[in-house]
C-alpha cells in the first residue's frame, strides 16, 4: 500500500503532455512501456488508491517498483518512441504476437511413393520444394485442396510396406481417397494423381480444369469409363474449393483485417492476412488477464508491426481505436507509401471483419475452454498436494546418464502449459559415475545460484518443483534446497511403476495416490513425460555429437576449427564420410592434403583422389 502511495505521488508530479512511461521492477528491469496522450492521467490511474484493473494489469502494478517517462512533442512522436522502445526491450507485459513464423513451403518427397506436406523450412535434400508462401496457413490450406483433389493419402502409413495389409480406412471409403493401401492402385496411377496434384498446385486451378475435362472427355470417348469417374470427382473437387477461395478473396491487393472477442477473463485477437487478393495466412492469440477491447485493439494493433511483420497498403479494424490516424502515418512511413486504417462498415469489406471476428470467438471458445481444463487440473493437484494455492509456475527435473556421464533436464509449465523457451539443460560436471541422486543435487543447486545471482533466463522462482524419482530424489533436494532462497518450494516426486507409466506422487508426508484423480493424473503424467523426453534427447543429441567430433578429431591435421567446418558444410557425419576428396578440398577451411586425410580415414586402402 505504501508503495502504490509513493508512485501515485510521483504520478500526480507528471506534466499533463504526451510522452512514454517506462515501468520497472525491483531490479530495474524494464516491465512495460506504454504511451500516453496525458501522462499524468494515465499512469496515476495505474497506481490511485482503490482503482480496478485487469489481472493482467494488477500483476504489473504489483511488480512496479519505479518508472521513468520520456516527454514528446505530440501524441505521433510518442507511438514511434514507443514501438522503437518495446523493439529494442520486448518488455514482458507489453502485448504483442510476434510475427515469427517466415515463409513456409509445400514439400514433395523424394521416393517411390511422394507425399505432399506443408513445412516450415526447405532442407538440403532431395525433395522438390514449391514456395514460399507467406506463413503456414496458405501452404496448408494448398496442401489440403491438391490432396483432397486427386486422393492422395494423408494417413501415417508407409508405402510400399503397407500396401495390401489390412483394411482400407475411413477416407478411402467416403472417396477422399485413391486408397493406396488396398493394393488396387497401381504405381503409375499414383505417380498421376501425385503429378496432378502438384500440377495444380504450381499453375492453378483454370489451367488444370481446361487440362481434366480434356482428359475426362478423352477417356469416355475410349470407353474407359472408370478413368472418366475418377477425373470427374477431380474436377468436381477442385470446383468446389474454387468456390470456397472466391468466398475468400478480396479483389484487393495486400490487406491485414483484425478482430477482436473477449469473455469475462481473456481476449482473442484474430488477424487475416489478405496478399494478392487471397486469404494467405491467418493469425491468432489469447491474451488472458486483459477483457478491455478498446485497450486491447489499440495497443495490439499498434505493436503488431513491431518485429518486422510486413506492412500492408490496407488495415482493417472490427471498431475504431484512439491513435488510428497516427498508428498509419508511422506505418506509411515504414513501408514507404501511403497505409490505409480503416473500419468498414457495410458490405464485402465488412464481410472480412466478420469473418475475422468468427475466427476470434471460436478462437476463444477453443483455447479458453482448454484453459479451463487446465485450471481443473491445477486446482485438482494443489488440492492433492496440500496446497494453499495454485501453482502458477512448476518446474520439473529429470536426469539421464550414458557411460560415465550424466544431464539434467529442467522444464517449466505456466498455468499448466508447457513454456519451452524456459526450458533448460545442464552438463552434470561434478559427479563421477552413475550418480542420480548428486546429479540432481547438483543441477537444481545450480538452478538455486543462478536465481540468487540474477541470472538472465533464472529470474522467475516456482511455485512447485517436480523430480522425476521416489523417496530418495525427493530427500536428496530437499536438503539441498535447506538454507536456499527456494527452501519454503514445495517439491514432490514422480513415482512410475515397472512399465515406466506415472503411479504416484510422494511428498514429505508420504506417498499421494493418482488413480482417483484424473485431472491431476493427466497433468502429471504429462509434465513427467515431457521431462523425460526432453532429458534424454539431450543426452543422446551430445553423445551423438561427442561421436561425430571424435571420428573427425582423431583424423591427423584436422582440429576443431576444421571439424565444424565439415560439420557445417557436410550437415552430416555420414555425408563427410561419403564425399570424395575433391568434394572434401572444396569446404571451408580445408586444403587438398587436409582433404586427403579425411577421405583415407573413411575409405582406407583408396588412393584419395576421386
Amino acid at each position: 500500500m505504501e508503495k502504490l502511495k509513493q508512485l501515485n505521488s510521483k504520478a500526480m508530479m507528471l506534466p499533463p503532455l504526451p510522452g512514454v512511461y517506462i515501468m520497472r521492477d525491483k531490479k530495474g528491469e524494464i516491465i512495460y512501456i506504454g504511451k500516453a496522450k496525458k501522462l499524468r492521467s494515465r499512469v496515476s490511474g495505474y497506481f490511485r488508491q482503490g482503482a480496478v484493473h485487469g489481472e493482467k494489469v494488477a500483476r504489473m502494478v504489483s511488480l512496479a517498483e519505479d518508472f521513468d517517462f520520456i516527454l514528446t512533442d505530440n501524441e505521433y512522436e510518442a507511438l514511434v518512441l514507443e514501438c522503437s522502445l518495446i523493439k529494442q526491450n520486448l518488455p514482458k507485459y507489453n502485448i504483442l504476437l510476434k510475427d515469427d513464423k517466415g515463409f513456409s513451403y509445400i514439400k514433395i518427397t523424394d521416393e517411390r511413393y511422394p507425399r505432399i506436406t506443408p513445412v516450415y523450412r526447405m532442407q538440403e535434400d532431395s525433395a522438390r520444394y514449391i514456395g514460399p508462401y507467406l506463413g503456414f496457413f496458405g501452404a496448408r490450406q494448398m496442401v489440403e485442396a491438391a490432396v483432397l483433389a486427386f486422393g492422395i493419402p494423408t494417413c501415417a502409413k508407409s508405402f510400399p510396406r503397407d500396401i495390401g495389409k489390412g483394411r482400407p480406412c475411413l477416407n478411402r471409403h467416403i472417396g477422399r481417397c485413391i486408397g493406396l493401401c488396398s493394393g488396387d492402385i497401381s504405381h503409375e496411377e499414383y505417380m498421376r494423381a501425385v503429378d496432378s496434384s502438384v500440377e495444380l498446385l504450381t499453375k492453378g486451378s483454370a489451367e488444370m480444369l481446361k487440362s481434366l475435362r480434356l482428359e475426362m472427355a478423352e477417356a469416355s470417348e475410349a470407353l474407359e469409363f472408370e478413368k472418366a469417374a475418377r477425373l470427374r470427382d477431380s474436377i468436381a473437387a477442385i470446383e468446389r474449393i474454387d468456390d470456397k477461395q472466391k468466398v475468400i478473396k478480396t479483389g484487393q491487393a495486400d490487406i491485414d483485417v483484425f478482430a477482436f472477442a473477449a469473455d469475462e477473463r481473456s481476449t482473442a485477437a484474430v488477424v487475416l492476412k489478405y496478399r494478392n487478393g487471397v486469404l494467405s495466412d491467418k493469425q491468432e492469440e489469447i491474451i488472458f488477464g486483459t477483457t478491455d477491447l478498446s485497450e486491447t485493439r489499440e495497443e495490439f494493433i499498434s505493436h503488431y508491426y513491431i518485429l518486422g511483420s510486413e506492412i500492408p497498403k490496407i488495415i482493417y479494424a472490427d471498431e475504431p481505436f484512439e491513435g488510428a490516424d497516427d498508428l498509419a502515418k508511422m506505418l506509411g512511413d515504414l513501408r514507404g507509401s501511403q497505409v490505409a486504417v480503416i473500419v468498414p462498415q457495410r458490405g464485402a469489406n465488412r464481410a472480412l471483419v466478420n469473418m475475422a471476428y468468427s475466427n476470434a470467438i471460436e478462437c476463444l471458445k477453443l483455447k479458453a475452454g482448454r484453459r479451463s481444463r487446465e485450471e481443473a487440473s491445477l486446482g485438482e493437484l494443489a488440492n492433492l498436494l496440500g496446497l494453499s494455492y495454485v501453482p502458477d509456475r512448476i518446474e520439473a527435473y529429470d536426469i539421464s546418464n550414458y557411460g560415465d556421464r550424466a544431464v539434467a533436464g529442467m522444464t517449466v509449465f505456466i498455468k499448466g502449459r508447457p513454456r519451452k523457451y524456459e526450458y533448460r539443460r545442464f552438463i552434470i560436471k561434478t559427479v563421477e559415475g552413475t550418480d542420480d541422486y548428486a546429479s540432481l543435487a547438483e543441477a537444481v543447486s545450480r538452478r538455486v545460484s543462478r536465481y540468487e545471482e540474477n541470472s538472465k533466463g533464472y529470474a522467475e522462482r516456482p511455485d512447485l518443483i517436480l523430480l522425476d524419482g521416489g523417496k530418495g530424489h525427493l530427500s536428496t533436494i530437499l536438503r539441498t534446497l535447506n538454507g536456499t532462497s527456494f527452501e519454503d518450494v514445495p517439491v514432490f516426486g514422480m513415482v512410475k511403476d515397472d512399465r515406466h507409466h506415472t503411479r504416484e506422487i510422494v511428498g514429505p508426508g508420504g506417498e499421494l495416490n493418482l488413480s482417483s484423480r484424473k485431472n491431476a493424473f493427466s497433468l502429471v503424467t504429462g509434465i513427467q513425460d515431457e521431462t523425460h523426453n526432453f532429458t534424454v534427447s539431450y543426452q543422446r543429441e551430445r553423445h551423438s555429437q561427442k561421436s561425430l567430433r571424435s571420428s573427425l578429431l582423431d583424423i591427423d591435421g584436422i582440429g576443431e576449427v576444421r571439424a565444424k567446418s565439415l560439420m557445417k558444410h557436410f550437415k552430416t557425419l555420414k555425408a563427410v564420410s561419403e564425399a570424395t576428396a575433391e568434394q572434401l578440398s572444396g569446404a571451408p577451411k580445408m586444403d587438398a592434403a587436409s582433404a586427403r586425410r579425411v577421405y583415407l580415414y573413411f575409405n582406407p586402402g583408396a588412393d584419395g583422389q576421386n
